[in-house]
């Protein structure tokens, strides 16, 4: 029975591909066996599959840095045909907020903040929040602690201490400035820092 031109079931599953999907691919690099893209077109006929190409950020010229995430993927200017038969599986790339909402994360679950221009080798330039003194974007896999002053977010190690002591934390300020009686830091400050309040 032919298969429609706009799906493909991965054989000996009831696993249903479609244009659009997030899916996981064989690849033939051993340190990187499987890698992430997204079906831009499918030609069932020929068995082969259009794909977009999500970059670690370990295959990027900047390389892993200590704010990615262990599921973090990189969109990619990319494109690629490969045989269908390479399609292991579906997964889903999610923005960096709803990946934060998930409860509980899953074996097929990623997030994407950044794109890579694998011709230049560069991140493309977006704006993306910083967090904490260190000025880092934000690891969802790193604990940190939040101001109940000003509201920032901070590493513990950023602050002089273990991740253990500020989980046991009732309350936390980051600076003299974040006083109860000002609950908000004031529109001219970006982020209380202890160095502002020397």
């Amino acid at each position: 029975m032919a298969q429609n031109v706009n799906s493909y079931t991965i054989n000996g599953t009831n696993i249903v591909i479609k244009v659009g999907d997030y899916v996981r691919i064989r690849t033939d690099d051993p340190k990187i066996p499987t890698s992430v893209a997204q079906v831009e077109s499918l030609d069932v006929e020929r068995q082969m599959v259009r794909i977009r190409w999500y970059y670690l950020p370990e295959e990027t010229k900047q390389g892993r840095r200590t704010f990615h995430g262990i599921k973090e993927v990189l969109l990619s200017n990319h494109y690629d045909v490969r045989s269908i038969h390479t399609i292991q599986g579906k997964c889903v790339v999610y923005s960096l907020e709803n990946y934060m909402n998930l409860k509980p994360i899953g074996a097929d679950d990623y997030f994407c903040r950044f794109e890579y221009n694998c011709v230049e080798k560069c991140v493309v330039d977006g704006f993306v929040d910083v967090e904490c003194d260190c000025e880092m974007p934000y690891n969802p896999d790193l604990f940190m602690v939040q101001c109940d002053g000003c509201m920032c977010r901070f590493h513990p190690s950023c602050k002089g201490m273990k991740d253990k002591d500020a989980m046991g934390l009732t309350k936390f300020l980051c600076s003299k400035k974040c006083s109860d009686d000002d609950a908000k830091c004031s529109d001219d400050d970006a982020k209380c820092s202890d160095d502002d309040a020397k």
